[in-house]
């Protein structure tokens, strides 16, 4: 019985995965390592934890993996004053929570950049909960940041709303449906490949589409 809508925030409230993308690329060079922003974008949706090999290999990650993912920080930082929110996003939240359901943010990203997206959301008085970087060991697609935040708001069960398929993979690894929007650059047969049961083109699409969809009315 599905009674909490888990939420994922980074190219899914936030338009931020292509700074992420960008900062990843910047902060690899650091190390010589030259990856087309391309292959770095389709890991976008992944922690760093996860990222890191994915993209540079297992024998980067043991050599250079944490100074990568600190260099990441310190680039993506001068980026966040260019994130907006999505239109939409806002209206979501409140949306959800006026439907019955207990919202939670299934954050990945670190604090400090959690802590301004929940500010250009106005979040804080819409969600119950969220999560960060901290608090789980590994991120999507583990589904352990999912569990996490059901946990936070002791929701019985979840639907999740996300924009890549790392997104979705983490929900069917938690045992929870999926829906999907576009906004994270993925397309809607990768989507619901990786199990998205719905997908929309935009916040404001899936507003008007959402009484068709696991997150019209928690069961």
């Amino acid at each position: 019985m599905a009674d909490t809508a888990v939420l994922d925030v980074d190219g899914t409230l936030v338009d931020t995965n292509y700074q992420h993308a960008l900062a990843w690329f910047r902060a690899f060079r650091r190390f010589d390592l030259t990856l087309p922003v391309w292959r770095i974008h389709r890991a976008i949706g992944m922690g760093g934890d996860q990222l890191v090999p994915a993209v540079a290999g297992e024998g980067f990650e043991a050599e250079h993996g944490d100074a990568a993912r600190d260099a990441w920080v310190e680039e993506f930082d001068p980026l966040i004053g260019e994130v907006r929110p999505f239109d939409g996003a806002a209206d979501l939240l409140r949306e959800l929570g006026g439907r019955g359901w207990t919202v939670v943010l299934a954050s990945s990203g670190k604090q400090q950049h959690v802590e301004t997206y929940l500010d250009l959301l106005g979040a804080r008085d819409l969600v119950a909960g969220w999560t960060t970087s901290d608090d789980a060991e590994a991120t999507k697609p583990a589904p352990d940041l999912l569990q996490v935040a059901l946990e936070r708001v002791s929701g019985k069960a979840g639907v999740l709303l996300g924009d890549s398929t790392w997104d979705c993979e983490a929900a069917g690894n938690a045992g929870m449906r999926s829906v999907a929007v576009r906004t994270g650059g993925f397309s809607v047969e990768e989507l619901t490949g990786a199990g998205a049961t719905a997908v929309f083109d935009s916040l404001p699409g899936l507003l008007d589409g959402l009484d068709g969809t696991e997150l019209a009315r928690p069961s």
